[in-house]
């Protein structure tokens, strides 16, 4: 029964059920991106994903042990506010951390990385 409940517990996760990305309270997620659009906010997006996100998330966004990938479609059209919630409130749960120490524009830019990226 234990090894039941953890496959549909592992499921899911992989399928969204688990993601804190859904977490998000619709005000949060309801927020628009500021950069959205901005060539300038995506390269800086990069800078500060290579330092704050690639150890655990993968320099290609490919994911690594219980981190998820986040160069997946379901990522670029998420709710530029549900991601930012995440950043702001992380995941322990999960293993995420919060990154609330990151001024606001700066997890913005990384926002605006993560979806305008391919």
């Amino acid at each position: 029964m234990r090894v039941l409940a953890g496959l549909i517990l592992a499921g899911c996760i992989v399928l969204g059920g688990g993601s804190p990305i859904q977490q998000a309270p619709a005000k949060a997620a309801s927020r628009r991106n500021p950069l959205a659009g901005s060539d300038r906010a995506a390269r800086a997006g990069v800078k500060l994903y290579e330092r704050e996100c690639a150890e655990c998330h993968g320099a290609n966004r490919e994911g690594i042990g219980k981190a998820p990938p986040l160069a997946r479609a379901d990522i670029r059209s998420a709710a530029p506010g549900a991601i930012f919630w995440v950043l702001r409130n992380g995941d322990l749960r999960h293993g995420m951390p919060s990154f609330a120490q990151l001024p606001e524009p700066e997890r913005w830019q990384i926002v605006t990385y993560l979806q305008e990226s391919r």
